[in-house]
């Protein structure tokens, strides 16, 4: 009963911090890390109210199978996104440009940590970092869909970020299995190399064979249902089997198989939108779906920030160090390669700005690297920091590169005086003194 409490007073909570943080013009995403940190042991919990936020971090640990479910539907969505109908359209530059900005990202966040261990190994460890690394490939999606969206966005800018996001996901997934890997090795100090390459490439080959296998059936299974209702209870069923499945580990000798839920999630999701006819509409439907679930992965994300860490000045330092590095990254590795591969002034100038946010994908990495006991508090600690930041930001940026490079076009008088008009219906005193304010002040 007590869980069930504390889930639906998150999911209420995070619902109406995104009222609040509507005034202030930010994402729903920041509204929900928000609510979590005030609800968390950190704030609110701290009262020990049953059902009232969350009093411990043992409490959270319990609430893992929401976060893992979340975590595929996340990575199924960024399947989607890899149509190839879409891709065709943008080729060679999307492909080049996506790879060398995460990849650029990553090894400069690596080589700046690393310098950090060897200075202060006592607080960053070389797992840590080379972890920290990896996700710093992962960029926000969802952040930056929402700004196209809701400005309506075009533009060669534009047209060239939205693969780029998508892959610039896929590229973070395959460097995260990679990196942890070795992390886990170093951790544990078994190195060799089975560990250190062996077993990272199986996990990754095994995840995308696996994922493939379970986007052929569900495709399969769709067609032997008539009712959108039963396909989208089919959808979300295998998103659930495969999340399962990918818990699996299987040794045979030095060999461990293991799999990543992310890459197996996100190949399923693009063997199924490629293959599947009745695919768009059952995306749409499930991204509706899990909505509540992903709202409940965020806010208890935003619960697991444990505020206590950074009273060290120290562990502050490797989150501006991450922010700041992987902020060049993501802009240096943009521009050199747009210009590189013939990209316009306007793309090569501004494409890097578009992304920098992070959220989602970053925080879905973050579920994975408990195992790493201590070293995955501080990686956490540090990720949910750097959302918060970047999700502020990140949006704002956004928003105003796609204006300078032209993408985003004033709007016309004509079609802000009539939704003015339409607002008035409801405030009628309120709204038509400042459209008539507004009209005088043009004439004078």
């Amino acid at each position: 009963m007590q869980e069930l409490l504390s889930i639906a007073f998150a999911l209420m909570a995070g619902l109406m911090m995104t009222r609040v943080m509507k005034r202030f013009r930010l994402p729903d995403v920041t509204a929900y890390l928000i609510a979590g940190l005030l609800i968390g042991p950190c704030f609110l919990g701290r009262l020990g109210i049953p059902g009232l936020g969350f009093s411990s971090y043992d409490e959270l640990d319990r609430l893992t199978l929401i976060s893992n479910v979340a975590l595929g539907f996340i990575a199924f969505s960024i399947g989607n996104e890899f149509r190839l109908s879409a891709l065709k359209k943008t080729g060679r530059q999307a492909f080049i440009v996506g790879v060398i900005q995460a990849c650029a990202a990553t090894a400069l966040v690596d080589v700046a940590l690393l310098l950090f261990h060897l200075a202060a190994p006592q607080i960053l460890s070389a797992p840590a970092a080379i972890t920290l690394g990896a996700i710093a490939a992962a960029t926000a999606p969802a952040a930056t869909l929402m700004v196209v969206r809701q400005y309506k966005a075009k533009g060669d800018l534009t047209s060239l970020l939205l693969p780029i996001v998508a892959l610039d996901d896929a590229v973070g997934l395959v460097l995260f299995a990679i990196s942890f890997g070795i992390a886990k090795a170093l951790q544990s100090g078994v190195i060799d190399v089975y560990s250190i390459l062996v077993n990272p490439c199986i996990e990754i080959f095994g995840s995308l064979l696996l994922g493939s296998v379970a986007g052929y059936l569900l495709t399969k299974l769709e067609t032997l249902f008539h009712s959108n209702t039963n396909r989208l209870a089919m959808t979300i069923a295998f998103v659930f089997l495969t999340v399962a499945l990918a818990m699996l580990k299987i040794t045979a000798g030095p060999v461990t198989i293991g799999f990543s839920s992310l890459l197996v999630c996100m190949m399923m999701g693009t063997v199924f939108c490629n293959i599947c006819p009745l695919s768009e509409d059952l995306m749409e439907k499930s991204d509706r779906w899990t909505a509540p679930v992903l709202v409940l992965f965020f806010v208890i994300s935003g619960a697991e920030l444990e505020l206590e860490l950074f009273s060290q000045i120290l562990v502050v330092a490797i989150g501006v160090i991450y922010i700041l590095t992987r902020s060049a990254g993501k802009y240096l590795g943009a521009y050199f390669s747009s210009k590189a591969t013939g990209c316009s002034h306007t793309v090569t100038h501004y494409l890097g700005i578009t992304l920098l946010p992070q959220a989602g994908v970053a925080l879905g990495m973050c579920v994975s690297v408990h195992v790493l006991g201590d070293d995955g508090t501080l990686i956490r600690n540090i990720v949910l920091f750097a959302v918060l930041i970047y999700e502020l930001v990140g949006p704002l940026m956004t928003k105003w590169a796609l204006t300078k490079a032209g993408d985003i076009q004033p709007m016309p008088e004509e079609v802000a005086s009539r939704r003015e008009k339409k607002l008035a219906e409801a405030e009628p005193k309120e709204l038509l003194v400042r459209i008539d304010q507004k009209k005088k002040q043009k004439k004078s």
